[in-house]
């Protein structure tokens, strides 16, 4: 039997942990979930149908009927709503404004973190998992669990890149809310999981910041 290796990635957005986890899934031969998408695509949809997202309840009621496919292949990783490909729809600007509500209703995170669980039993416990409650609520016992951290100023910058802005003000003022959104609310908030590792940035490329996780999941094993 292969053993077990559940990866678990946790940060901010802007912190580049789906870039990160996505390379470390790819260089451990392991499949990968990006659990924001998912979140994200529950939000598109709720938005197709009409759902007022203001009343919890609302929410609640509505997502039960919602199904999620995602693909787990980190080179090629999709997510798909009710049989339709959102991989490109979920980094809209509607569903960029509205997701953290919709995140923090705790039918949603409730429904989202089986799925998760599902999938990650589904792929023999050797997966990559990225998210904010990875660590702390959807995977406790993983195998290894790393905090991604960036200062707010170099959050900003890359998140403007990948939407084409120079505005960073105005990104870091929307991270700052969507921070304090992800870390306030009832279930499951944005935490470090004790035990993970802390693993800053702010002054590391791409290729740096995998390195140092493979390296420490590589050495773990040994």
């Amino acid at each position: 039997m292969t053993k077990s290796l559940v990866v678990a990635v946790d940060g901010p957005s802007g912190s580049g942990k789906s870039s990160t986890a996505r390379g470390v899934a790819d260089r451990l031969h392991l499949a990968y979930l990006d659990t924001g998408a998912m979140y994200r695509a529950m939000t598109w949809a709720l938005l197709q149908a009409g759902t007022d997202l203001t009343d919890p309840q609302t929410i609640a009621e509505a997502v039960q009927g919602v199904r999620l496919e995602s693909g787990v292949d980190p080179l090629r990783p999709t997510i798909h709503a009710d049989g339709v490909d959102v991989a490109e729809a979920i980094r809209g600007e509607d569903v960029t404004a509205t997701v953290s509500q919709v995140a923090a209703v705790p039918a949603v995170r409730e429904q989202l973190v089986t799925l998760q669980r599902t999938t990650i039993t589904d792929n023999g416990h050797r997966i990559v998992v990225e998210g904010r409650d990875i660590g702390s609520t959807v995977a406790p016992d993983a195998d290894f669990k790393f905090f991604l951290i960036a200062d707010p100023a170099a959050r900003a910058a890359r998140r403007a890149a990948e939407h084409g802005s120079t505005d960073t003000t105005a990104t870091e003022q929307a991270l700052a809310r969507r921070d304090e959104i992800d870390s306030t609310r009832a279930a499951s908030p944005l935490a470090k999981a004790e035990d993970a590792v802390l693993v800053d940035s702010t002054y590391m490329s791409l290729e740096q910041v995998i390195d140092t996780i493979v390296g420490l999941v590589e050495k773990g094993q040994s």
